[in-house]
C-alpha cells in the first residue's frame, strides 16, 4: 500500500495523531519499566535456599533465664524430640528470611578489621548439636561440627563466640576466595579468627539483598553449645513430614509454654515465615500488574476512540475510495497500516524515554540495569495491542456502502 496518502492525512490530523502517539510512547516506557520490575520481584520471591522448607518447624522463645539456659535448652529439646512425627530438632539463633539478622564482616588478611572496606558482611547463625540435620542443610565439601567444637563454644564477654571453626554457604566461600577450595582457609576480623571445616549449599539470610541476589547467601554457620549461648538461641527447629508441620507447630508451642511458665513460645511453619517477608514484595508486584493492565486497557480505548472519530470525519474519503475501487479489505488495510505508523513512532520514542526512566532509576533507587530484550518486548506488545484496537473500527470503515458515503457530502 502507499504509505504517502496515509502520510498527507494524518498531517491533516496533526494533534489526534500526535496524542496516540504520545499515549503509545509512554504505555512503552511504563510498560518495560513495569514488567522488569515484577520478574524482578517475582525473581526475589521464588529466590531459593537449600533447607527444607516444606518440612521446618520454628518455635521462638523469649523471656527466658540466660543463667539457666544451658539445662533448659537440653530438657526442652528433648520434650520436642518426644512429639510424634518430629524426625528431628535443634535450636538456633536465627532462620533465613526470619529479619533476626546477625551481621559481622570478614577478611581474608590476619590484619583485617571489622571496619574494613574490603572485608565481605556476612550473616552470622550460631547453631546447636543436630542443627545441620534439623534444617536439611546439603554438606558439599568438609563436614560440620564435631561434638567438642559444640561444646566448646560459647560467648564470654567477646561479641563473636569463642570457637576458632566455622562452615560457611558456598556463595561466601566463592566471596572470600574465588575460583579456591576454602576448606581449610581462615576468615579475621582482629582478634577474631575462624578456620572453615566445611562449605554448605547456599542458605538465605535473614535479611536477602534485591540488588545483588550472590549478597543474599553470604552466611556464616558457628557451633554454639547451650550452657555458654546467653539467651542468643531462641529458634527452636523441628524437621517432621509437611502434613504434619501444623498439628507438630501446635504441640511443640505447648509443650515449651508449659515447660517455661515465665516465657513466651510463638510457632510459625516455615513456608509462613517465607511467604510474611516477601509479602509486601508479591503486593508490589500485583500492584504493577495493575498498573500494566490500566495502562494497556487506557491506550487500547484511546485508539480505539480515535480511529472511531477519524473514520467519522472520513466518510467522504472512504466513500471516494470504494467509490473508485477500493475493496473492504483495502479500506480495512488502510488504517492497519496507519496505525502501524503511529505506534511505530510511540514505541521509538517509548523505547528511549523506558531507558532514561531505567537510568534515573538506577541512579536514584538503585535499580538493576533492564536487560535490552525488554524493549523491543514492550514494542511487540504495543504492536499487536494496536492492531487489535483498530480493527473494530476499521471494520466499521470497511462497510461504509460507497452510495451512502458519497450522500453525506
Amino acid at each position: 500500500m502507499e504509505i504517502r496518502p496515509i502520510l498527507a492525512s494524518l498531517r491533516k490530523h496533526r494533534i489526534p495523531a500526535l496524542l496516540i502517539v504520545l499515549e503509545i510512547a509512554l504505555a512503552c516506557a511504563v510498560l518495560c519499566n513495569a514488567v522488569f520490575m515484577i520478574s524482578q520481584r517475582v525473581n526475589d520471591i521464588r529466590l531459593p535456599s537449600a533447607i527444607d522448607e516444606q518440612g521446618l518447624v520454628a518455635v521462638t522463645l523469649r523471656g527466658t533465664d540466660d543463667k539457666l539456659v544451658g539445662s533448659d535448652i537440653p530438657r526442652n529439646l528433648a520434650a520436642l524430640r518426644g512429639i510424634a512425627g518430629v524426625q528431628q530438632a535443634a535450636v538456633t539463633s536465627s532462620l533465613p528470611l526470619s529479619t533476626n539478622n546477625w551481621g559481622w564482616s570478614f577478611g581474608v588478611n590476619a590484619d583485617s578489621v571489622v571496619t574494613n572496606q574490603k572485608n565481605i558482611n556476612v550473616s552470622l547463625y550460631f547453631i546447636s548439636e543436630g542443627g545441620d540435620k534439623a534444617l536439611g542443610l546439603h554438606m558439599l565439601h568438609g563436614r560440620f561440627f564435631n561434638a567438642d567444637e559444640l561444646a566448646d563454644s560459647k560467648f564470654d564477654t567477646a561479641p563473636l563466640p569463642e570457637t576458632h571453626v566455622v562452615v560457611m554457604t558456598h556463595s561466601a566461600a566463592e566471596n572470600f576466595w574465588p575460583g579456591q577450595s576454602a576448606l581449610g582457609k581462615t576468615i579475621y576480623s582482629k582478634p577474631y579468627y575462624y578456620t572453615v571445616v566445611g562449605v554448605v549449599e547456599d542458605v538465605l539470610r535473614p535479611n536477602v539483598s534485591t540488588q545483588n541476589t550472590r549478597k543474599s547467601y553470604d552466611a556464616v554457620y558457628f557451633p554454639m553449645s547451650a550452657a555458654g549461648s546467653k539467651g542468643a538461641l531462641s529458634y527452636y527447629i523441628l524437621r517432621g513430614a509437611p502434613q504434619d508441620r501444623d498439628r507438630i507447630m501446635r504441640e511443640a508451642e505447648q509443650k515449651l509454654a508449659e515447660l517455661n511458665p515465665g516465657a513466651v513460645a510463638k510457632g510459625q511453619i516455615y513456608v509462613d515465615i517465607r511467604e510474611k517477608y516477601f509479602a509486601n514484595m508479591s503486593s508490589m508486584a500485583w500492584m504493577l500488574v495493575l498498573v500494566c493492565v490500566v495502562m494497556l486497557a487506557v491506550t487500547a480505548f484511546g485508539i480505539v476512540g480515535l480511529t472511531s472519530f477519524w473514520v467519522g470525519q472520513r466518510r467522504r474519503q472512504i466513500g471516494i475510495r470504494r467509490a473508485v475501487g477500493a475493496t473492504r479489505g483495502h479500506i480495512m488495510q488502510y488504517f492497519q497500516t496507519e496505525n502501524l505508523l503511529l505506534t511505530t513512532a510511540g514505541v521509538v520514542i517509548g523505547m528511549a524515554l523506558a531507558f532514561g526512566i531505567n537510568v534515573y532509576l538506577m541512579q536514584h533507587y538503585e535499580m538493576s540495569r533492564m536487560p535490552w530484550y525488554y524493549l523491543p518486548g514492550g514494542a511487540l506488545a504495543l504492536w499487536l495491542l494496536g492492531q487489535a484496537s483498530v480493527f473494530g473500527p476499521a471494520q466499521k470503515a470497511a462497510s461504509v456502502p460507497p452510495v451512502v458515503a458519497t450522500r453525506s457530502v
